[in-house]
């Protein structure tokens, strides 16, 4: 599933398949940071339930790829308790820091550890119960490859669970002319800077590539509307970290998105509309690994 654009669409820096701090499309300020803190309030609910379902528990050894400020490592330490362990891998350093703090501050340190890796290079010396991760297969060159690499460091029975979104089904009802510009170019963002953006439904090849069994997967997402809702800010805030990579891509400019109005201009339209707004969907899949991969064959 390796994707790799046309030398004539890849923004200055970016090679083939790569997936470095150039290619990261929502980079890696301090506020992209308070906007995945921020987003992953928005959809904690939908993950939590997510690794039930796929069996985390109690006192399990688990691996959280791409962990970014922590959100994920920090439910699954919540599920496992101090009888489990939570390792927590990011590339990006600044993530890392504020994924410790969170740790301290939440009195889950004993238990939830993180570490600065990149994901082609990292190699854990021990095995997990379980491998995770959330919104991080989209921006991998060949994730099946990834999956199976470290899938290899799972135990009998591990589980292997991963939630992606489906961003082409994001819409509104009515449509909106600031709703469907936004949609536009968020997408056109990822799609020309090499990402999948339908990462979700491609969960299921994703993990048969990777030699694993056939996954059971599930759909859930926010369904938002009125005033008060915070997909307006979630849209105008996700802008805000594409838009250095949506102007070096020459999609739009600082002074065709205006953020500064970009929220209220959203929340007006829909208001009017009486619109109901439904972001991308989260698609998770899950399958556990009676042996190793290694054993298989």
């Amino acid at each position: 599933m390796q994707k790799v654009l046309p030398d004539h669409r890849r923004p200055n820096g970016i090679g083939p398949g790569s997936y470095d701090e150039a290619s990261y499309a929502l980079g890696y300020s301090k506020h992209e940071l308070r906007r995945l803190a921020l987003q992953a309030a928005f959809i904690r609910d939908l993950t939590e339930d997510f690794l039930r379902r796929a069996g985390l528990a109690r006192g399990m050894q688990v691996l959280d790829l791409g962990c970014g400020v922590g959100d994920v490592s920090l439910i699954a330490g919540q599920i496992v308790g101090p009888s489990g362990a939570v390792l927590g891998v990011d590339r990006s350093r600044e993530a890392i820091e504020i994924a410790e703090k969170r740790a301290v501050e939440g009195g889950q340190c004993h238990w939830v550890r993180f570490d600065v890796a990149k994901l082609e290079d990292f190699n854990p010396d021990r095995k997990f119960d379980a491998i995770i991760g959330r919104l991080i297969m989209m921006y991998l060159p060949d994730p099946g490859a990834t999956l199976r690499r470290l899938a290899d460091r799972l135990r009998p029975g591990g589980i292997v669970a991963f939630q992606e979104m489906a961003m082409p089904s994001v819409r509104s009802v009515p449509d909106g002319l600031e709703f469907r510009r936004c949609r536009r170019w968020i997408l056109e963002t990822f799609e020309r800077g090499g990402f999948e953006v339908d990462m979700g439904p491609k969960l299921h090849t994703t993990f048969l590539e990777a030699g694993l069994p056939a996954p059971q997967m599930i759909a859930a997402g926010r369904v938002e509307g009125g005033p008060q809702s915070f997909v307006y800010d979630y849209v105008a805030e996700t802008l805000r970290s594409l838009l250095p990579f949506m102007e070096r891509l020459g999609i739009a400019s600082a002074e065709e998105v205006q953020l500064d109005t970009l929220a209220d201009r959203l929340r007006a339209e829909a208001t009017e509309n009486s619109a109901c707004i439904m972001p991308p969907p989260l698609v998770g899949a899950w399958t556990r690994l009676d042996v190793p991969l290694n054993e298989e064959r």
